[in-house]
């Protein structure tokens, strides 16, 4: 009874592609080729969308723009100018760890900027603003690694959790943690593994570093301050302890 209830939240919250993808090629495509000029390689769905773990209630799309290796500016300055331009553009942007959080056409986006490293097709420098550092890495090893895991139902589920609770959990940072709490167990049962993923986080998300998948020098738990992850462990234990999943996921 507990998978059929969470099945169904799955299915209210589905995401409808279609608006999605006419917002990104109709107003956001066309600014960021404008800005980026002959440097641009591609601009591509990197986050949730692409992964397959969106929801329709709190949908955020990620936009990683690849630009050449060729590109002239520091990462941090084509971090800077990135957000100079969505300000022209009026999308309210907010400077982000790795990305720019724009609001376009009431979505949320994050644009993702990176330069291309020389000679190899998927690898790219992003700007980490909280280090004032770069980070080398592989967008789309990413995406495969979540999107190809079988647990994507279950990382929904966690991120609605996330959005009911307005916790600040970044996404990749949440899929992460899911694939680890839930190494070696049965898929597909969702009420189950929502269960052992919030006892992992309540147990673990405080000491246990997350490592990019990518790239084993990119520590991804870096992303949230020690307070940032007690509050995100102390919710999960409350979520834990509730008797019913319709009482803190619905």
């Amino acid at each position: 009874m507990a998978d059929a209830y969470l099945a169904g939240l799955l299915n209210k919250y589905e995401v409808d592609p279609t608006r999605v993808q006419a917002v990104a090629s109709q107003i956001i495509y066309p600014r960021i080729a404008h800005w980026a000029g002959s440097y641009l390689v591609e601009a591509t769905y990197s986050g949730s969308i692409a992964k397959g773990t969106a929801n329709s209630c709190s949908t955020d799309m990620d936009i990683f723009i690849s630009l050449s290796s060729q590109t002239p500016e520091t990462l941090k300055e084509i971090f800077g100018k990135l957000y100079t331009a969505a300000q022209g553009w009026g999308w309210a942007p907010r400077q982000q760890n790795v990305s720019i959080g724009v609001t376009v056409d009431v979505l949320s986006v994050d644009l993702v900027p990176g330069r291309k490293q020389a000679g190899y097709q998927n690898w790219h420098s992003l700007y980490h603003r909280r280090g004032d550092s770069w980070r080398q890495t592989n967008v789309s090893m990413h995406i495969d690694t979540v999107r190809n895991s079988g647990r994507t139902g279950e990382i929904r589920l966690a991120k609605l959790w996330r959005h009911l609770a307005g916790l600040n959990f970044p996404s990749f940072y949440l899929e992460l943690c899911v694939l680890e709490a839930l190494s070696g167990r049965r898929y597909g049962e969702l009420a189950a593994n929502l269960s052992l993923t919030l006892e992992w986080l309540h147990a673990n998300l405080e000491t246990r570093r997350i490592m990019d998948p990518a790239n084993t020098a990119n520590c991804i738990s870096d992303d949230l301050t020690q307070a940032e992850k007690r509050a995100v462990a102390q919710a999960a234990g409350i979520a834990r302890a509730r008797p019913y999943y319709s009482d803190f996921v619905w």
